[in-house]
């Protein structure tokens, strides 16, 4: 029964990463790797555990084990909730605990019997990947919006919590649960991965997209614009802004600037959004935040209002002020104007 749970298991899992390599290019990069490393390992773990070995009848690949593929899992989970596009090299720090578990298990081997301290270190390792998966699962619980993973994290959570209660009542000779032996964990966690790759396969195959978040097709995909012309641009728009004070202008245009810089406007956009990452609007109101705080910080003008001061700084209406101040700050110019005090 188990090795016909792990051959399927195996099937379902190639056919599913041929089909997410194949479409590689519709998926953000970063947590498109991320799952696939999470597949690749767990393909890895049932055909070379040392329980239930494929090949070799007992043969101990101890490299081959479950916690790699739980890292990989947060991870996609961390970079598909952030939303983050590249992949940070301090998130390594996460495979440290692998490393450490590898390490132990190696020296396992060498060792003839059993040590207490390295049962210990090896249970609390091994704890670090249910928290792993307890960030997971609170994280998803206090959101309003679920994810697919919190199907797979929760039992496989819970089995390696009673695995690591097993280990714990082993290493110190206690008698073990009976239905979370060695063998039986691993039986479970195959059904629950087998499960995994059937889900994943059905959501592929229905055109779902919330497995992995698609890469989004840029407007300026052919553009002409190349590094030098995109940096001359930048220090163009920012010095009109910092030292022409163009946001003065309370119906300034993305045409106005385009031809006073003369710079195509598409090329305005396309720098503004696609390499500063704000919208023209933003770019410009952003400075007129600024310039109305200097000026209430200067006391020749306690006598205006703060409407007087907006006007005079570029914004034309009060509620469009009250809006954009409040989403630059996070409190309104009243409120503002109190911390001062």
């Amino acid at each position: 029964m188990l090795l016909t749970l792990q051959i399927i298991a195996i099937l379902q899992g190639l056919f599913v990463l041929s089909v997410l390599f194949i479409n590689r290019k519709d998926y953000k990069k970063t947590t498109f790797w991320l799952l696939f490393g999470s597949l690749v390992s767990v393909l890895f773990y049932i055909l070379g555990d040392d329980q239930n070995n494929l090949f070799e009848e007992g043969a101990d690949w101890f490299l081959f084990d479950n916690s790699l593929f739980i890292t990989f899992l947060f991870l996609f989970f961390r970079y598909f909730k952030s939303g983050k596009e590249k992949f940070a090299k301090v998130d390594f720090l996460f495979f440290i605990p692998n490393i450490i578990y590898f390490l132990i298990e190696a020296i396992e081997i060498k060792m003839d019997e059993e040590d207490l301290i390295v049962e210990i270190f090896e249970i609390l390792t091994e704890f670090t990947f249910v928290v792993y998966l307890s960030i997971i699962i609170y994280s998803i619980l206090t959101t309003k919006k679920k994810h697919w993973i919190i199907y797979f994290a929760i039992p496989i959570a819970i089995l390696f919590v009673l695995s690591s209660i097993n280990e714990l009542l082993k290493a110190f000779e206690f008698s073990e649960l009976p239905l979370f032996y060695n063998q039986d964990f691993n039986t479970y966690l195959l059904l629950v991965v087998a499960f995994l790759f059937y889900f994943i396969a059905f959501k592929l195959l229905g055109k779902s997209d919330d497995i992995l978040p698609k890469t989004e097709i840029s407007k300026y995909k052919n553009s002409n614009l190349n590094p030098t012309l995109i940096a001359k641009y930048k220090s163009d728009l920012i010095q009109s802004m910092e030292q022409d004070k163009l946001y003065l202008n309370a119906k300034l245009s993305i045409h106005d600037v385009s031809e006073k810089l003369n710079i195509p406007r598409q090329y305005i956009s396309e720098v503004l959004n696609e390499h500063m990452d704000v919208s023209f609007q933003d770019f410009i109101n952003q400075y007129r935040v600024e310039e109305f705080i200097k000026r209430l910080k200067n006391h020749q003008n306690d006598h205006f209002t703060l409407l007087a001061i907006a006007n005079e700084v570029g914004f034309n209406s009060k509620s469009s002020f009250n809006a954009t101040f409040k989403k630059h700050k996070g409190l309104t110019p009243t409120e503002y104007k109190k911390t001062l005090s």
